[in-house]
């Protein structure tokens, strides 16, 4: 495996810079409009979730495969990357047992939040963006090793987690904004915990720049689509469920899925 060039390694972060920053969008959104439609919401964050499962399962597993399979044989390369995607499943399980993404605690009819109770929400406020900060790190890892690999694999993907930073940065700005009264705070803190994910991108390559071998790039894909489903499963199809009326979420399960599908065949040609 080549080094990368640092063309390549610039617009990976400017990638994962861009999704990180749409936690900033959420908070936006708090602070200076009403809240987002339901059911439209329901469909992003199930579309988003369609198109990480289809970019991880396919695309991002394949390169696990491939990478492997150049660092030994075809027999190895399908056993490790099976193995990779298994640790990332296990690493991002672990993370989620450790620090609990509270979306559940976080909408703004909370009878805590009614009261005005400051000190409740202060902590509330903390807590949450303390765990999305932890949940961001490995999500930009994921985008930087993805697009470093291949941009048409990357950009699809940054675009699925930038949808699901927005309703993220909704959840961090909420509590800060009923604690404080500061649109300007609530905006602050949500961008910052956005910008965990260059952050996270930026110490992954640090540590592993001097080791990218083809086993190397391997382990971190495979990782990176255990991780990716994961959040999927456990984050984006269960929140888009709660908003959705109808059908939204199968709908924008399977369009997710399906553009992410023609995009890579765009890139193909």
């Amino acid at each position: 495996m080549h080094d990368p060039s640092t063309s390549a390694i610039l617009i990976a972060l400017a990638v994962t810079l861009a999704a990180g920053l749409a936690t900033g969008l959420g908070g936006l959104l708090v602070v200076f409009a009403r809240g987002p439609n339901p059911r439209l919401l329901a469909f992003g964050l199930a579309f988003a979730g369609g198109a990480m499962v289809y970019v991880s399962l396919t695309e991002i597993f394949s390169k696990a495969v491939a990478s492997f399979t150049l660092a030994y044989d075809t027999r190895l390369g399908f056993t490790f990357a099976t193995f990779a995607f298994l640790a990332g499943l296990l690493l991002i399980m672990v993370i989620d047992m450790l620090v609990p993404n509270p979306h559940d605690t976080l909408a703004s009819d909370d009878p805590a939040l009614r009261e005005h109770n400051r000190e409740y929400i202060r902590r509330v406020g903390l807590m949450t963006a303390v765990a999305i900060t932890a949940h961001n790190f490995p999500e930009g890892l994921a985008t930087f090793f993805a697009t470093l690999g291949n941009p048409a694999v990357g950009l699809p993907l940054a675009l699925a987690i930038a949808i699901h930073n927005i309703p993220e940065g909704i959840a961090i700005a909420i509590p800060v904004y009923f604690a404080t009264g500061n649109k300007g705070y609530a905006f602050i803190a949500s961008l910052l915990s956005g910008l965990a994910e260059p952050v996270g991108a930026v110490i992954g390559f640090a540590l592993l720049s001097n080791y990218l071998t083809d086993a190397v790039f391997g382990m971190v894909f495979g990782l990176i689509a255990g991780v990716m489903v994961f959040l999927a499963i456990d984050e984006l199809l269960p929140a888009a469920k709660r908003y959705a009326k109808g059908h939204e979420t199968v709908y924008g399960l399977v369009s997710g899925m399906g553009v992410l599908a023609l995009s890579l065949v765009l890139f193909k040609w």
